[in-house]
């Protein structure tokens, strides 16, 4: 079995458009680096803040 990590060990990152940080989840582990919105709203959202 894996070892779980505490939340609090995680990477973050700042969303742009909200400015809340946001930590790294699973599904993300092979595009982290491409990440940059917290959220789906927050991602069509971005055109208004641009």
């Amino acid at each position: 079995m894996a070892r779980s990590r505490k939340k609090a060990d995680l990477p973050t990152k700042v969303c742009p458009v909200c400015g809340r940080p946001f930590a790294w989840r699973k599904k993300w582990q092979k595009v982290w680096d491409e990440v940059r919105y917290c959220s789906e709203r927050c991602r069509r959202s971005r055109k208004s803040t641009d």
